[in-house]
């Protein structure tokens, strides 16, 4: 059996200002518009689906993307460049950091929604290190 996710459903209260702003972050297109969704689609195919909802409507969640270190340095500067505040841990105890959980590295934000953005270039295995 093959079983790969193909997609999942972002709430935004802005649904084009929230995916253009992970787009810009990742380097990515947005999709064209299909039905109520706007997609950001991922290298591996997968897509995050922005459906626009009213600001109760939002629960944020975390979302977590694998890239390489070239893709790390070049969205770790976007991030700086549009002053937005990152996080090495969860839990944002660590602002103004990144990890290197691994032997990689990591970092936290959040999208326009109060979604937790995850950039990591190694994934995670049994015992974090750094």
């Amino acid at each position: 059996m093959s079983v790969e996710l193909n997609h999942t459903i972002v709430r935004a209260t802005d649904q084009a200002a929230s995916a253009e702003f992970l787009a810009r972050i990742l380097g990515l297109p947005v999709g064209r518009p299909w039905g109520p969704f706007l997609p950001v689609e991922l290298g591996n195919r997968v897509t995050l689906d922005y459906l626009q909802v009213e600001r109760g409507e939002v629960q944020p969640q975390h979302y977590a993307f694998l890239v390489s270190e070239a893709e790390f340095d070049a969205a770790f500067a976007r991030i700086r460049e549009a002053g937005l505040t990152y996080y090495a841990d969860p839990f944002r105890r660590r602002p103004g950091e990144i990890n290197h959980h691994y032997g990689g590295r990591g970092v936290y934000f959040d999208d326009p929604d109060g979604h937790s953005m995850e950039l990591i270039t190694t994934p995670y295995g049994e015992h974090p290190e750094g």
